[in-house]
């Protein structure tokens, strides 16, 4: 049911931002949780990495705007929003496909991943090389030979 419920809400989003887009764009200015609903108290969904580029579907003076961001339909804080890209990042390629993993907090992260230089929103860096997205120190790197250096 709640399958059914999440693709209902993602062709429903999808049909309402392609209606209504004006190919809105914004940088998040900070790691950012994507929320359930509309509030601080909503379960996270998962983090969106501060310097990523994110489509809203209009430019208003709200708290909360809905997106669909890696397949997932949530709200995001738009206090966390800007036009201009204020985090300078080196662009920092994969060496290999992205894969993903349900967390035990319930939240969709980002695999550790190969990268020549650190990504926006990794939190360590392991023994093996790969970048570790982990949003708790419990486990970081577990199957990656530890955490060779913390990034946050």
């Amino acid at each position: 049911m709640k399958k059914f419920i999440s693709i209902a809400l993602t062709l429903t989003f999808s049909v309402v931002i392609t209606l209504f887009a004006q190919n809105n764009f914004r940088y998040v200015t900070a790691n950012l949780n994507m929320r359930m609903e509309p509030n601080t108290s909503s379960r996270v969904l998962l983090t969106i990495p501060k310097g990523t580029l994110v489509q809203i579907n209009e430019d208003c003076d709200c708290q909360w705007i809905p997106i669909i961001y890696n397949g997932y339909v949530g709200y995001i804080s738009t206090k966390y929003l800007s036009r201009n890209q204020r985090v300078r990042n080196e662009v920092s390629i994969p060496k290999q496909p992205i894969k993903y993993y349900t967390n035990s907090f319930g939240n969709r992260v980002q695999s550790p991943t190969y990268y020549s230089s650190p990504p926006a929103g990794a939190t360590a860096l392991c023994r093996d090389g790969t970048y570790s997205f982990s949003q708790s120190r419990r486990g970081t790197c577990s199957h990656h030979g530890g955490v060779a250096r913390w990034l946050k």
